[in-house]
C-alpha cells in the first residue's frame, strides 16, 4: 500500500510543482510587461526591479495555489487513467478513496503553507514591495508613506487631532486632545506644541490642560511636559495602498477590535479577515472537486481538457467568491457567512459529482 501512496504522491507533487511554477512565471511575465514602461521612464536600476518582483512571489503563490492544486489533480489522475494505471490499481483492490488520499494530504499541506505565507510572509513582502516601487524605483520621498497633515485618532474616551506628523523624527505637531465622558461630553482639553513617542507612551511638550464641565472651562493648568498613554504608534500613521492586504490575520483582528472600540463599523475588515482564512483552504476544496471531475472523464481525459477544466472551475470559484464577499463587506451578509459560502457551494458540487463516481 505504501508503494502506491509514494508513487501517487511523487507524481502529484511533481505535477503540482510544474503547475505552480507555470502560474508564477505567467503572472510575473504579465506583471513585468505591464510595469516595465513605467520603470524604464523612472530609470530604475535592475536590481530594484528584480527585488520588487521577488516581493510579489508570496502573493502570487497565495492567489494561484488553489488553481495549481486543481490543475495538478486533474492532470495527474487524467494521466494515470490514460496510461491505465488507475485501472491496474483498482484491480489490485485499491478504492478511489485510498488512491486519492495522498492527493488530499498534499492539498491540505498546501493549504496550511498558504495560510502561513499569507499570515507571516505576504504582508511584509507587500509593504516592502511598495516601498521599493515608490521610493527606490519612482524616487519618491519616504515621507509619502505617512499622513502628514490633519491627523485624527480616536482611542476609547480620547479624541486626538494633530496638525502635522514629521516622519523623520516621529513627532506630532500642533496637538489637541479631548477627553470625553460616557455621553461624549468634553471633560478635558489638552493642547501641546509637540508629541514624542517614548516607548509605549507619548510625551507632550508645552502642555496646557483645560478642565471642562457643562461645556465651560473651569480651570487651566500649564506643564512643560506631560506623559500621555495613547494606543497610537508611528506605524498607525503609514499610508499604504490596499491597507488590509498589508496586514495578517492577527493584525486584522486587532484592527477590527480597534475600530469597534473607536465606534466605527469593522464589517468590511471582518469579512476580509474571514476570507483570508477561507481562501487558504481553497486548495483542499479544489482537490475535493477535481477528483470526481477527473474520474468522470475516464481515459478520454487529456492535458488540454485538464487545463481547460481547471481554469474554468478556478475562475468560477474566484468570481463567485468575489461577488459573495462583496455582500459581506457591504453588510448584506454576515462576514463569516460571506467568507465561507463559496467553499460550501463547491463542497456541495464536489459531493454531487462524487456521488456519481464509483468509490
Amino acid at each position: 500500500m505504501k508503494i502506491f501512496s509514494r508513487y501517487i504522491a511523487t507524481a502529484y507533487a511533481k505535477m503540482l510543482g510544474l503547475c505552480l511554477g507555470a502560474f508564477i512565471a505567467i503572472y510575473l511575465v504579465v506583471d513585468f510587461l505591464e510595469k516595465i514602461g513605467r520603470f524604464a521612464r523612472a530609470n530604475a536600476e535592475w536590481k530594484f526591479i528584480a527585488l520588487f518582483f521577488l516581493t510579489r512571489v508570496p502573493e502570487i503563490i497565495c492567489q494561484t495555489a488553489s488553481m495549481a492544486v486543481l490543475m495538478a489533480t486533474l492532470l495527474t489522475l487524467g494521466m494515470l487513467s490514460l496510461n491505465s494505471e488507475l485501472t491496474a490499481m483498482r484491480g489490485c483492490g485499491l478504492s478511489l478513496a485510498r488512491i486519492t488520499a495522498p492527493i488530499f494530504a498534499i492539498a491540505f499541506a498546501v493549504s496550511l503553507s498558504t495560510l502561513f505565507v499569507s499570515e507571516f510572509v505576504m504582508p511584509r513582502c507587500n509593504t516592502q514591495g511598495q516601498y521599493i516601487r515608490e521610493v527606490l524605483i519612482d524616487k519618491k520621498s519616504p515621507s509619502t508613506f505617512f499622513r502628514q497633515q490633519n491627523i485624527w485618532h480616536k482611542d476609547e474616551n480620547y479624541i486626538l487631532k494633530a496638525r502635522l506628523f514629521d516622519p523623520a523624527t516621529g513627532n506630532l505637531k500642533g496637538i489637541t486632545l479631548w477627553k470625553t465622558g460616557t455621553e461624549m461630553e468634553p471633560q478635558q482639553r489638552i493642547e501641546a506644541t509637540q508629541g514624542e513617542l517614548r516607548g509605549n507612551d507619548w510625551l507632550f511638550r508645552d502642555v496646557v490642560i483645560r478642565e471642562m464641565a457643562g461645556g465651560n472651562i473651569i480651570s487651566t493648568k500649564s506643564f512643560p511636559a506631560l506623559p500621555v498613554k495613547l494606543n497610537l504608534k508611528a506605524a498607525d500613521l503609514k499610508v499604504v495602498g490596499k491597507f488590509s492586504d498589508n496586514m495578517g490575520i492577527r493584525e486584522l483582528i486587532s484592527y477590527c477590535d480597534k475600530l469597534r472600540k473607536g465606534g466605527y463599523d469593522p464589517t468590511r475588515f471582518l469579512a476580509q479577515m474571514h476570507s483570508r482564512i477561507s481562501l487558504s483552504f481553497a486548495p483542499v476544496i479544489m482537490a475535493f472537486i477535481g477528483i470526481p471531475f477527473a474520474m468522470r472523464g475516464g481515459r478520454s481525459s487529456g492535458i488540454a481538457l485538464g487545463i481547460g477544466t481547471s481554469l474554468g472551475i478556478g475562475f468560477a470559484y474566484f468570481i463567485i467568491n468575489s461577488v459573495i464577499l462583496s455582500f459581506g463587506q457591504a453588510g448584506v451578509l454576515p462576514p463569516l457567512v460571506s467568507a465561507w459560502a463559496t467553499n460550501l457551494i463547491f463542497i456541495m458540487i464536489g459531493i454531487w459529482f462524487g456521488m456519481k463516481v464509483e468509490i
